[in-house]
């Protein structure tokens, strides 16, 4: 093994270099968080944030910037869980915790779209919900190859779990906003 100013360049047995996977990493969690954005209910989407705030939400709703505090912190848990499992060895259980990284990952972004741009509250129930299964199957075969890894996706799990709760709250309060069946 080589090394290229203080850098490993061999990465054997199907490890990704860090040059490699952290451009892997920035790249899938950047296209998720530009989606994200894209569809926020914030002042740079006047439409979107009106009609948010007009859904009848359930007490135990966060303020709004509770949500831009929590998912930097979660998705930056991800982005290292990311670029620890791709740097270990390549093999099943790495491969099929980078698989349901990658899931997790865009369905993230998927779910704002649903959500915010497309108003279809019983999908964003339904995805949310898959996400907290996806999310904890990665945290459990991520765990086989890399703890730390897995154990920087617990909060995003746990927060998932909290986000269902409220989408579907959301979705059952706001029958007429919501017509999309989950």
């Amino acid at each position: 093994m080589g090394t290229d100013s203080g850098r490993t360049t061999d990465t054997g047995g199907g490890r990704w270099g860090r040059g490699a996977a952290l451009a892997s990493v920035a790249a899938v969690l950047g296209i998720s968080a530009l989606v994200g954005r894209g569809n926020a209910p914030d002042a740079t989407h006047p439409g979107v944030r009106r009609w948010y705030r007009k859904l009848d939400k359930p007490g135990f709703t966060p303020p709004d910037a509770a949500f831009g505090a929590v998912w930097p912190v979660l998705e930056t848990g991800l982005a290292v869980g990311g670029y620890r499992l791709l740097r270990n060895p390549s093999g099943a259980s790495r491969n099929a915790a980078v698989g349901l990284w990658l899931v997790n990952s865009a369905l993230i972004g998927g779910w704002t779209q649903l959500f915010f741009r497309e108003r279809q509250l019983g999908a964003s129930a339904a995805v949310s919900g898959a996400m907290v299964a996806t999310g904890a199957a990665y945290v459990a075969t991520a765990a086989r190859v890399d703890r730390p890894a897995a154990a920087l996706a617990v909060p995003f799990v746990g927060w998932l779990g909290f986000a269902t709760l409220l989408a579907g709250r959301i979705w059952r309060d706001n029958p007429a906003e919501g017509q999309c069946a989950a």
